[in-house]
């Protein structure tokens, strides 16, 4: 039992009553040291290690005892207990379109995180550059089998990729990706495009290289890069709405031939690439399972699809019907000339009375064009003496830290009380529009 006096193990955060874990003497404030012989050093190792009905398990005990002991469960059944959280490895790059590096001073300091670790990557579908992996770091990732990873590529070319990263050490990202396929790790693909700098050929060569790696490599999306009126490379630019145009025109051949060859377009231009340039969407199935919703990739197709469900069954509908409430909501410039549009029709079928309101974010900039960027002081000004009506609905991909803040750590306690009349949060997604007016 001494081997276990230099192992740091993983605290012990909460414990669930009555659980697994509780009946055998796991108390909060213990520290996991090993399952079944193997070390514990974070909650995807706990996962990993606990799947088995028959367990080892090594505590130190927050008195500083060590205890073993022997549980049986079912395959795959958990131990009812929280670990508390692991430091996130940090970022070394300096991106030139970094928007961390963007970020005016003086906001929340979790803003100010840039994340490199893979098992973010690996939990929430966060994005990394390979360029702070060990060998240690992909031994785990291959035994564990972390997958699928979520990577941002942005070019296969070396030199300028290095460029890109603002890291002339960084390795040489086809490698990487090689040997993660070889253990059959499967990969989303990131490529922010930039103007003038990897774009063109170099956006062909990245999606043809990418594309010998399918089906690893399951999907490929291409944005566009973004910054606020902070940034600091002044040749960064935004695309135009031809440029945007353009885009989805040079990719679309690709995406027929990738089609046909694997029965998946594989390459995905982000929504705001189709708003800017006034593009229909494709068919939402053409997205698959939407690996990169988070990245903005198949959002707003999904809400409009949603949509159309929604007030396909509202014929007729008598609920609220002339009981005379009226409500406000708002919007980033970029969904702004659509969500206008499908609130018109949801108020002619059940005589609500919705007004939106489109919203030009001054914190960051008229370039940040999404909703979920917007703060708190930016609504209250555009909404202030605007929002006529009983209620101010607030999508939640708005907030932050628990749903409770915005970015510039204004509440919607905050707002009520500027604009004088009350705020609800809703869903982000077509429901909670119409679950609110209906309900």
């Amino acid at each position: 039992m001494n081997v276990l006096m230099n192992v740091r193990g993983v605290r012990i955060e909460e414990i669930n009553p009555g659980s697994i874990g509780d009946k055998v003497g796991i108390r909060a404030g213990d520290y996991l040291l090993r399952i079944n012989g193997k070390t514990v050093r974070d909650v995807i190792d706990y996962h990993f290690y606990m799947q088995e009905n028959r367990l080892k398990v090594d505590l130190r005990k927050e008195s500083g005892e060590l205890w073993e002991i022997d549980i049986s469960k079912d395959e795959g059944e958990g131990l009812g207990i929280e670990l508390s959280p692991f430091k996130i490895k940090q970022c070394r790059n300096r991106c030139i379109f970094c928007f961390v590096n963007h970020l005016p001073k003086g906001m929340r300091k979790s803003l100010y995180i840039k994340d490199e670790d893979y098992r973010m990557s690996f939990l929430y579908g966060n994005y990394i550059t390979l360029t702070n992996i060990s060998d240690e770091d992909k031994k785990r990732i291959y035994e564990e089998r972390l997958s699928p990873l979520y990577i941002s590529v942005h070019t296969t070319d070396s030199k300028l990729r290095n460029h890109i990263l603002g890291s002339p050490m960084a390795p040489d990202i086809l490698k990487e990706i090689k040997g993660l396929v070889a253990h059959k790790i499967k990969i989303h693909a990131q490529i922010v495009l930039c103007p003038g700098i990897n774009d063109g050929p170099h956006l062909m060569k990245t999606v043809e290289d990418l594309g010998r790696f399918y089906p690893y490599v399951s999907s490929i999306s291409v944005v566009p890069v973004g910054f606020t009126k902070y940034k600091k490379k002044q040749d960064l630019r935004s695309f135009s709405q031809e440029e945007a145009g353009s885009i989805v025109m040079f990719l679309e051949p690709i995406r027929k031939r990738f089609r046909r060859k694997f029965g998946d377009p594989l390459v995905y231009p982000s929504d705001e690439f189709y708003l800017k340039a006034g593009l229909d969407f494709p068919p939402l199935k053409e997205y698959g399972d939407l690996p990169q919703i988070e990245n903005g990739v198949g959002l707003v197709p999904l809400f409009l699809n949603r949509f159309e469900k929604g007030i396909s069954g509202l014929e007729g509908y008598s609920g609220n019907k002339g009981n005379g409430k009226t409500f406000t909501t708002f919007t980033g410039k970029s969904f702004g000339f659509l969500l206008k549009d499908l609130v018109d029709r949801l108020n002619k079928i059940i005589s609500s009375k919705l007004e939106v309101v489109v919203i030009e974010n001054r914190f960051f900039g008229e370039s940040v064009t999404v909703t979920g960027l917007l703060t708190g002081q930016d609504i209250i000004d555009a909404v202030k003496g605007k929002a006529s009506g009983d209620t101010l609905l607030i999508p939640s991909v708005t907030l932050r830290d628990g749903g409770d803040t915005f970015l510039d750590n204004i509440t919607p306690k905050d707002i009520e009380n500027a604009i004088g009349i009350k705020t609800q949060v809703i869903d982000a997604a077509a429901e909670g529009i119409i679950g609110a007016l209906c309900n």
